[in-house]
C-alpha cells in the first residue's frame, strides 16, 4: 500500500498547484440532529449554571429531557456548500467537490440537488452506528440515486435493532458498489465514554468483523493531533489510506482536506479505494488552538441570524426536546416568550471571544505558538 500523504498549507502555500481539485469531506448543517445529553454532567461541574437549570427546568411547564433533546446547526445546506466551496476556489485556486455529510440524514445534499443544475452533488450521510457499547461514526460518499432512500431505510432499521449479521449485510452491501465511499470518521472517538480500554476492545472487534468493508480511515479537522496520529497508526495497521474530514459544525470551513487530480468524485473514490492514493491538506485554521476553534462553533450556534427563515433565526429556535405531552419535536423556544436572563448572561460572556483583543490574549494564553508547534510535528509532504 502506497502511504498516503500529509501537508499543511501554512508552512507550504503552494502545495495545492500539482493538483486540479480539492475535496471537503464530512461537513454538517441544519438537517444535522446533535445530542445535548452531556448539558447535565457539563452542569455538575458548575454550580451556578446547574442551580440556574434547575430553577428554569422547575419553572417550566414542560420540563426538558436533556437525554433525547438536540440542536440543530445553524447553517443551511446551500450556505454550508458556499463555505466549502470558496474555501477551495478562492484559497487553494482549485476546483471544489464538496461532500456534505450530516447525521443520518441525506437531506442537504437532495435539498441542493434540487436547487443547483451543474454541480456534482454526492448524496452522502454520516451514519451513526450502534456496536455492543460504542456508536461509532461512517462516511457514506457518494450513494446511487436510485438505491439512496432504501439504503436509507436499512441505515434507520439497523439503528433501531441493532443486530451484527445486519450490520455485515449492509456494509457487504455499500462495499459491491463501486462509486460508493465510506470513510471511518474520527473511530478513536469514545462517544459514549464507557472508558478507553472497553471502547479500544469495542473498536477492535468492529475492525475485525467489517474491515474488508472500510475504505479509508478519516484524519479529522477539529481533533487534536495527538489523536490523528494515532489514527495514522491505525490505518496503517489495518492498510487503509487516511482521508480528510473537516467535521465543521459551525461557520468556519473545514479544517482538513483533500487533494485530488480527479474532477469528478466517482473518479476520487475510485483513487482512494482502488489505488489506495490520499493527499490530506490541513489548514491554516487547523493550526489554532483548538480550544479557541470550538468556543468559535459555541458563538456561531448561538448567534442570531435574521435573514433566515422564520423558525431559525433564533438559537432557541434551533434547540429541540421531546415534548412529553404530544412526544413530538419541540423548539426550546415555545417554553418561553424569550431566552432566560440568565441563559443570556452566559451567551454574552461567550460572544466576547470574538473581539479580536479577546481572541488574541486567549491565542496567547492558550498555545499562541501552535501553528510552530504543528509544523514539526506533522510530517508535511511526506508519507504518514
Amino acid at each position: 500500500m502506497t502511504p498516503s500523504k500529509i501537508s499543511c498549507a501554512w508552512n507550504q502555500p503552494q502545495i495545492a498547484r500539482n493538483y486540479r481539485a480539492a475535496v471537503s469531506l464530512h461537513s454538517h448543517t441544519n438537517f444535522s440532529k446533535e445530542s445535548l445529553h452531556f448539558i447535565p454532567a457539563f452542569a455538575e461541574k458548575w454550580p451556578v449554571l446547574r442551580r440556574a437549570l434547575d430553577k428554569q427546568c422547575q419553572k417550566s411547564c414542560r420540563p426538558v429531557d436533556f437525554s433525547t433533546a438536540y440542536w440543530r446547526p445553524p447553517v443551511s445546506a446551500k450556505v454550508a456548500f458556499e463555505l466549502e466551496s470558496k474555501q477551495i476556489e478562492h484559497r487553494l485556486d482549485l476546483m471544489s467537490l464538496v461532500s456534505l455529510t450530516d447525521h443520518d440524514s441525506m437531506g442537504a445534499p437532495t435539498s441542493l440537488r434540487q436547487l443547483a443544475e451543474g454541480i456534482q452533488i454526492p448524496l452522502a450521510v454520516e451514519w451513526s452506528v450502534p456496536f455492543e457499547d460504542a456508536v461509532f461514526h461512517l462516511g457514506v460518499h457518494n450513494l446511487p440515486q436510485n438505491l439512496a432512500a432504501t439504503v436509507m431505510e436499512g441505515f434507520a432499521e439497523y439503528t433501531r435493532n441493532p443486530c451484527k449479521s445486519r450490520l455485515l449485510e449492509i456494509m457487504a452491501g455499500l462495499h459491491e458498489m463501486p462509486e460508493v465511499l465510506m470513510v471511518f470518521n474520527h473511530p478513536l472517538w469514545d462517544q459514549l465514554g464507557p472508558g478507553q480500554l472497553p471502547f479500544q476492545a469495542v473498536l477492535e472487534r468492529f475492525l475485525q468483523r467489517h474491515i474488508e468493508f472500510l475504505h479509508a480511515f478519516e484524519l479529522n479537522g477539529m481533533r487534536n493531533w495527538s489523536e490523528n496520529k494515532r489514527v495514522v497508526q491505525l490505518s496503517e495497521f489495518w492498510q487503509r489510506p487516511v482521508v480528510s474530514g473537516g467535521d465543521r459544525h459551525g461557520c468556519e470551513p473545514s479544517g482538513a482536506l483533500n487533494l485530488t487530480r480527479a474532477t469528478d468524485f466517482s473518479v476520487f473514490v475510485r483513487e482512494v479505494r482502488e489505488e489506495q492514493l490520499s493527499h490530506v491538506l490541513f489548514m491554516p485554521q487547523y493550526a489554532e488552538p483548538r480550544s479557541l476553534r470550538f468556543w468559535q462553533t459555541v458563538i456561531d450556534v448561538l448567534r442570531d441570524y435574521p435573514e433566515y427563515p422564520v423558525g431559525s433565526r433564533r438559537w432557541d429556535e434551533r434547540v429541540f426536546h421531546i415534548d412529553c405531552y404530544t412526544g413530538c419535536d419541540s423548539p426550546l423556544s415555545a417554553l418561553w416568550k424569550a431566552p432566560p436572563p440568565f441563559l443570556g448572561r452566559i451567551f454574552s460572556i461567550i460572544r466576547m471571544a470574538e473581539k479580536k483583543s479577546v481572541r488574541h490574549a486567549l491565542n496567547y494564553t492558550f498555545g499562541g505558538n501552535t501553528e510552530l508547534t504543528l509544523a514539526t510535528e506533522i510530517p508535511c509532504d511526506a508519507n504518514a
